[in-house]
């Protein structure tokens, strides 16, 4: 077994970004522990996070796991050595019907085990294994599992300061903040996706807020746009300091004025004391204008203004104020073709177009659909004060399928109705499994025209219904509709569909789907 240990000794001093370190440690332990599924989990408070998994269905990565709902990992935490349960404890295991080699199961008896990972004493992480067979582990030597321990809590420690290294150099005094755990802590600026686009976003991310430049985000309403700007903020040099936010749809004309550059006493009726508008109390800071583009046009040169001189001036004043503010704006237009029809001033358009960042939408990056569900599904049980939820391999298919027209936030509302309608009529604290019959209403009422004509929740109530063949019949469907949709293009079609064109060549033929296409052509 040391063959196995040292390939992770090695690795601490290797030079590799954070996710592959966490990765290959994975990867490397196969070799010794006979796993069907293993996790790195870090510690967040009272809650573990994963960092890297091996054999685990793609929604458990966006997950997170409460100790006091997760009795095995609680243990395991306040463990000073590894833990291997016995094979008739009745506690719960978190990853029940989360495993590739057994989805179905919600409450299988299996191998477990899992590793404290410390640093001086101080609890950093934890590493979980689970084998489908009761005795997979009965065999491994405890001093073995103990230097594992000891070697991934100092990969996950050395990852960390790396990590805090990469994101902060610059920054005096602070060079071992771990900052990927300080952006998660804040409410609302962890971005979920382990798709190229996203990989993406994030490097663009990571680019600019080293900056000081203006940053526009672009994209479609419901894609998280603001998750992006408060993720540009944490990672910038002004993350000590506040961010203010002004949504500029909700701003009255009357009012914008006196909201962006505060007002004098007696300035206009109702001005009863001195007001400090968002410039000036984001001094030092940065100020979020969203939905910029719904800003009036009288406003805007005013707005022009602050961003070529740095000053301000309240309403009823003369004084010139000077201001340091970094600004983040956001909108769901497009802003050039606002200028081109005159609701939007050009000079404006380009002041605020220096460093433009476009969040995908969901229909462009499919594959992190299991997470995202798992990530609110998660959620969501929470706020129901609900058992462990999953969600079954065909209610999957029906997620991932759909073009999702309403981005991310319509997959959060749907995944919360689905949770609600599955656990209706179970027991509290039973597990609840969402299904494609959870799903179809949903899913259909807001079928776009490339899934046109498809049933997804009539054949439930149908006799002699079979659930695999309407699977293969609704996967047959959309890609035709795909394929129609992009003269029979292949390659756009899998764009369309989030799928490598090989991948969708592999299942149209497991569909057969090409031999009836031929056969169609020929008799024509």
């Amino acid at each position: 077994m040391i063959d196995t240990l040292i390939p992770i000794a090695v690795d601490l001093t290797a030079a590799m970004n954070t996710r592959d370190r966490y990765q290959r440690l994975i990867d490397t332990l196969k070799r010794a522990i006979p796993y069907d599924a293993a996790a790195l989990l870090r510690i967040d408070g009272d809650r573990l996070i994963p960092v890297a998994a091996r054999g685990l269905s793609a929604d458990a990565m966006g997950r997170h796991y409460a100790r006091k709902d997760h009795p095995r990992l609680d243990i395991i935490c306040n463990s000073g050595e590894p833990v291997r349960f016995p094979d008739d404890n009745s506690l719960p295991d978190p990853f029940d019907g989360l495993l590739v080699a057994d989805p179905d199961a919600l409450g299988n008896i299996h191998a477990c085990l899992g590793c404290p990972l410390r640093v001086d004493d101080t609890l950093v992480g934890v590493l979980t294994a689970d084998a489908l067979d009761p005795k997979a582990f009965d065999h491994l030597d405890h001093r073995f599992l103990i230097a594992v321990g000891a070697l991934a809590g100092a990969q996950m420690q050395t990852a960390r300061l790396i990590e805090a290294l990469e994101h902060s150099a610059e920054r005096q005094g602070q060079i071992a903040i771990d900052l990927m755990q300080d952006i998660v802590r804040q409410h609302g600026t962890q971005i979920l996706g382990g798709s190229p686009v996203m990989d993406h976003l994030r490097r663009e991310i990571d680019l600019v807020a080293r900056s000081d430049f203006t940053v526009l985000v672009l994209g479609e309403t419901g894609v998280g746009k603001e998750l992006v700007v408060r993720a540009i903020h944490q990672r910038s040099t002004r993350a000590d300091r506040p961010m203010l936010y002004l949504n500029c749809a909700a701003l009255p004309e009357t009012l914008a004025e006196s909201e962006l550059f505060g007002h004098t006493k007696g300035a206009f009726t109702g001005a009863g004391r001195d007001r400090t508008g968002k410039f000036e109390l984001a001094d030092a800071g940065t100020l979020f204008l969203d939905e910029i583009g719904e800003l009036p046009l009288s406003i805007q040169a005013k707005l022009l203004r602050v961003i070529q001189e740095g000053e301000i001036q309240r309403v009823g004043s003369d004084k010139m104020i000077r201001v340091d503010v970094r600004l983040l704006v956001a909108t769901n237009r497009n802003l050039e073709t606002e200028v081109n029809d005159g609701r939007f001033r050009a000079d404006l358009f380009h002041r605020l177009n220096v460093y433009p960042i476009t969040v995908p939408p969901l229909r462009a990056r499919r594959a992190d659909v299991p997470m995202l569900a798992g990530y609110f599904c998660e959620r969501t049980q929470r706020r129901l004060g609900l058992g462990p939820v999953r969600i079954n391999p065909d209610a999957h298919e029906l997620l991932t399928g759909y073009r999702w027209p309403g981005n991310v936030r319509e997959l959060e509302n749907i995944i919360s109705r689905a949770v609600l309608k599955a656990s209706s009529g179970l027991p509290r604290g039973g597990p609840v499994v969402i299904r494609p019959n959870h799903l179809g209403g949903d899913l259909s009422s807001g079928q776009t025209k490339e899934t046109r004509g498809i049933q997804l929740s009539e054949p439930i109530f149908s006799k002699g219904f079979s659930l695999s063949t309407e699977t293969r019949n609704f996967q047959r469907q959309t890609i035709r509709r795909a394929l129609e949709n992009n003269q029979n293009n292949w390659a756009a079609a899998a764009r369309d569909l989030g799928m490598h064109r090989s991948n969708l060549h592999n299942l149209a033929t497991r569909l057969n789907l090409r031999q009836k296409m031929k056969q169609t052509k020929r008799g024509r």
